[in-house]
């Protein structure tokens, strides 16, 4: 599957509107029945509340896509959630929105922007990543050479998974796949050629959402 946005964990957080309580939550789900199973859990934690509005965007084309406005008027709360998602680039994910009536009416267009926030909370408490072909390999070095190459790797595009100090470092780094030769000359440079190096691992993995430009 090529590159794509999505949520990194389940999350959740809420927002009070006229005395209205939203609860929005999401998920990551690869299927249909990952996003139905995390709505049943939603409702079950939830019973009492009177509606329980989603949407999920499922594949990397977002070729299964869903909604419910779940007895608010058509149109308020489902396509709110749905379109969020879609302005964020997110799929592969179900939100939730729980709303517990305040006493007080929104009216349509209230509804639609509550809806909306509580979806757009939902995707922060979660954290959208965007989930990449990576690497992890194993660099070792000597330890004279050890304060310099991580000096070096915060301005590489590299992520430090974890160290071991024996008779050398061993820092295990995760890269884009993109940008692995790359890390990896700079890495042999940086230490003229003292430096062993083994591939572990490739697979998607997550990285920050790039925020510009994707808030709705």
């Amino acid at each position: 599957m090529p590159e794509y946005r999505t949520v990194s964990r389940k999350g959740r957080d809420e927002v009070i509107i006229n005395k209205s309580r939203f609860i929005g939550e999401a998920c990551p789900c690869r299927t249909e029945e990952e996003a139905l199973a995390f709505l049943n859990e939603a409702r079950t934690r939830y019973r009492d509340a009177r509606h329980h509005c989603y949407a999920y965007l499922i594949g990397a084309n977002q070729g299964i896509m869903r909604y419910s406005d779940d007895g608010e008027p058509g149109g308020t709360a489902g396509l709110p959630i749905l379109e969020t998602l879609q302005q964020r680039g997110v799929t592969n994910a179900c939100v939730v929105v729980t709303r517990y009536f305040g006493g007080i009416l929104l009216g349509t267009g209230g509804l639609t922007r509550a809806y909306r926030q509580g979806c757009k909370v939902a995707l922060d408490a979660s954290e959208v990543v965007t989930m990449i072909p990576s690497l992890t390999f194993l660099c070792e070095v000597a330890y004279p050479l050890w304060d310099r190459l991580n000096h070096a790797l915060r301005s590489l595009p590299v992520r430090v998974e974890g160290t071991q100090f024996a008779s050398a470092v061993e820092a295990s780094l995760t890269v884009r796949l993109q940008d692995a030769e790359r890390v990896k000359e700079e890495i042999t440079k940086l230490c003229q050629g003292r430096c062993e190096m083994l591939d572990l691992e490739e697979k998607e993995m997550p990285w920050p959402e790039e925020v510009s430009g994707q808030e709705p």
